[in-house]
C-alpha cells in the first residue's frame, strides 16, 4: 500500500464509488452456505461471506420448562470468537464482541419470532426442547453478524427433532428416533450490515479493515414480508432517516438473495 495512510487510500476508492477489493459500495462479497456438515449436531450450517467463515451447530436436549413459562421451551444462542479466527481475539472467556454478538442473536430470535418458544413445548409444565445454538467464527474478516444470522437460520432449517411422548402410566418420556419432524420456522430473519464512512457514506458487508476505518456500523434485520425485525446500531455516526431508509431497501433485496441460497441448498439435500 506504500506510504498512503489506510483511510486516505480508502477515500480515493470511495470517491470512484468502488472499494479496494473491486466491489461496488452496495455489493456483498461472494456468499456460500452448506448445511448438515456437522454430523454430531441436530442441525448445522457453514456460511462464508468472502473470507468471513461461520459455522452454526444446533444441539437439541430435553428439559423441564421454567415454572413461570410452563408452555415454553428454550433457545440458547452462543457466539464464539476463538483466537484462531483472527489475531484480534484472545483465548479465554468470551470477550466483549462475542458477548455483544450473542446478545444480538438472542434479540433477533426474540424480535423476529423465527421460532416461537411455545412450539418447543412437548408436555405443558413437564417437558420441553432446549435448542443450544453454537455459532463459531472460524475466520474473521468483518461482518460477523450477517454471517451469524445466516448460519443460525440455515442450521435451524436443517434441524429434525424426534417425536417425544410421555407415557401416561409411567410418566416417563419416550423418544421415537424413527419419526423425526422438522423444526417449525415461522419467520426467516436476514441481517444486512453497513459500515458508515466519514459520517455519511454507507458501504454494505464491510471487511474487518473497513470496519476498523469506519465511523460507525448499522445492522438491519428484516423478514420475508419486508418487516423490520431490528435495527442494531452500536454508537458511532448518527444516520438520517433517509439514509436509514436506503439501508432498509438494500436489506429487503438482500433478504431475497439469502432466502434463494437457503432454499436452493435445502432442495439439493432433500431426499427425492
Amino acid at each position: 500500500m506504500g506510504t498512503v495512510e489506510p483511510l486516505e487510500y480508502y477515500r480515493r476508492f470511495l470517491k470512484e464509488n468502488c472499494r479496494p477489493d473491486g466491489r461496488e459500495l452496495g455489493e456483498f462479497r461472494t456468499t456460500t452456505v452448506n448445511i448438515g456438515s456437522i454430523t454430531t449436531a441436530d442441525g448445522s450450517a457453514l456460511v462464508k461471506l468472502g473470507n468471513t467463515t461461520v459455522i452454526c451447530g444446533v444441539k437439541a436436549e430435553l428439559a423441564a420448562p421454567a415454572v413461570d413459562s410452563a408452555n415454553k421451551g428454550y433457545i440458547v444462542p452462543n457466539v464464539e470468537l476463538p483466537s484462531l479466527c483472527a489475531e484480534r481475539f484472545r483465548s479465554g472467556p468470551p470477550g466483549e464482541e462475542a458477548q455483544a454478538a450473542s446478545q444480538f442473536i438472542a434479540d433477533v430470535i426474540e424480535n423476529s419470532q423465527m421460532i416461537v418458544k411455545e412450539d418447543l413445548c412437548i408436555a405443558n409444565g413437564k417437558l420441553a426442547w432446549v435448542l443450544y445454538c453454537d455459532i463459531i467464527c472460524l475466520d474473521y474478516d468483518g461482518n460477523l453478524l450477517d454471517a451469524s444470522v445466516f448460519a443460525l437460520l440455515a442450521a435451524l432449517k436443517n434441524v429434525h427433532l424426534p417425536l417425544v411422548t410421555i407415557n401416561e402410566e409411567t410418566g416417563l418420556s419416550e423418544v421415537n428416533l424413527k419419526q423425526k419432524n422438522p423444526l417449525i420456522i415461522r419467520k426467516h430473519p436476514v441481517a444486512t450490515s453497513f459500515a458508515i464512512f466519514d459520517d455519511t457514506l454507507l458501504i454494505v458487508d464491510p471487511t474487518a479493515e473497513e470496519e476498523d476505518l469506519a465511523t460507525g456500523t448499522v445492522t438491519i434485520v428484516t423478514d420475508e414480508e419486508g418487516r423490520l425485525c431490528s435495527v442494531h446500531k452500536p454508537g458511532g455516526s448518527p444516520l438520517t432517516g433517509a439514509k436509514l431508509q436506503d439501508c432498509i431497501t438494500r436489506a429487503i433485496t438482500r433478504h431475497k438473495e439469502v432466502k434463494k441460497l437457503i432454499d436452493k441448498v435445502i432442495k439439493s439435500i432433500t431426499p427425492k
